[in-house]
């Protein structure tokens, strides 16, 4: 990880010593007001379709807020994750839903960090304008799961200036509404590595030209819109130029962007969090039965104060987290509790909401039940719960590796 220097650092620590500081006020305004134009009804439409949310992608791509991570001399803002945890808080907490696009910004790290400058060149000014979508990331398989060093996928060189690739990817979101995908995939078989992290590498694959031709796309209906599919690679040709970084370093390229993603995904939660809290809050104000608003029961107030309590306190881990990695601090631990935190805090909040709303909560046009479904993904992925708790016991806490 490189070091911030200069004034980005000396705001990253500072935001480390006063996590209270509204961070990136002008920002979560600005995202607020985009969010306004798309309401409960055209999330309901798309969830019952199980849409793309086009406009609603297109007009964060024309703002800006997708390429906020993209240096400026490739188009981009050149701002730090905590601007762009801002912005997909505020997506969030305004009832919108940023999983149709958030890959981009996590994404967007490997080749920042590890991509040559023709390939910087070539991809950064498009995905900054939209004109090229980076939302797939190949990487979970359905044999190997959270396990990624036991991926199967290979990439097999067959001359200096192609590589075939044969295997299958699973939850392999937005793949069927993307045009590039970062691929992991075996380039050394596990048994010639010297290391076990060794012999993975990363590809960036356009998949506008593969599909038909070695890519096969399936999506996959779960209990939320979230685009899900698998991707089948059957001598599917890539170019040795789309490679990233050295061949056989695709694991820890790969390491060095999850912590990002944690932090990403966390915002969310909190974003989630705060939404089924307000809600909460205004119908238990409004709501009335014997005569009197039912949050005047401290049966329903406590539940309400509680969940609050808890997405407040992560909140304060995800901010920690957000400047420890800006400031180019080794943030894997503070990340993964993060995304932990905010994703049980954010479900908290949910259960909550529903049981503030009774039966209206299960109705469709309340909108709590399609942001409950939403939440319960995040106790689960990108990573579980357990795997964050074997990561804090075994690297933070020296407890022996568990089996």
């Amino acid at each position: 990880m490189v070091a911030l220097r200069g004034e980005k650092a000396r705001t990253s620590l500072r935001a480390m010593e006063n996590p209270y500081a509204p961070t990136h006020p002008e920002i979560r305004d600005a995202v607020r007001q985009l969010c306004l134009k798309f309401d409960g009804a055209y999330w309901r439409d798309l969830d019952r379709e199980r849409g793309y949310p086009t406009a609603f992608v297109k007009a964060l791509t024309e703002a800006g807020w997708l390429s906020i991570l993209i240096p400026e001399e490739y188009g981009g803002s050149g701002l730090g994750i905590s601007a762009a945890s801002a912005v997909l808080e505020e997506i969030h907490k305004a009832g919108c839903n940023a999983a149709a696009c958030h890959a981009q910004m996590y994404i967007m790290g490997t080749v920042l960090r590890h991509g040559s400058k023709e390939q910087k060149e070539r991809y950064l000014p498009k995905i900054a304008t939209g004109e090229l979508r980076l939302q797939a990331f190949g990487v979970t398989e359905p044999s190997s799961g959270t396990d990624t060093l036991s991926l199967r996928t290979t990439a097999v060189k067959k001359d200096n200036s192609t590589y075939v690739v044969n295997g299958q990817k699973v939850w392999t979101s937005r793949a069927e509404h993307s045009d590039l995908m970062l691929l992991l995939a075996r380039t050394t078989p596990r048994d010639q590595t010297k290391k076990k992290t060794e012999g993975l590498s990363v590809f960036l694959v356009d998949m506008r030209s593969a599909l038909g031709k070695g890519l096969t796309i399936r999506p996959i209906r779960t209990m939320m819109n979230h685009n899900s599919t698998e991707v089948f690679f059957d001598n599917m040709e890539v170019s040795a130029e789309n490679l990233i970084g050295e061949e056989g370093q695709g694991f820890r390229y790969i390491l060095s962007g999850m912590n990002a993603e944690r932090v990403l995904i966390a915002s969310e939660c909190i974003g989630d969090g705060k939404w089924f809290i307000e809600r909460a809050v205004n119908y238990a104000k409004e709501r009335k039965l014997f005569g009197r608003p039912i949050g005047q029961n401290q049966g329903v107030q406590y539940p309400i104060a509680r969940a609050y309590t808890q997405i407040e306190a992560a909140d304060l881990m995800v901010r920690k987290a957000a400047a420890m990695y800006e400031a180019g601090i080794n943030a894997g631990a503070e990340a993964n509790m993060a995304k932990m935190l905010a994703s049980e805090a954010s479900w908290a909040a949910a259960e909550m909401c529903v049981q503030t709303h009774g039966g209206f909560g299960f109705a469709e046009e309340y909108d709590v039940e399609r942001k409950f479904r939403e939440a319960r993904l995040y106790t689960v992925a990108p990573i579980s719960t357990n795997m964050i708790l074997n990561f804090v016991a075994e690297h933070v806490l020296g407890l022996p590796r568990s089996y």
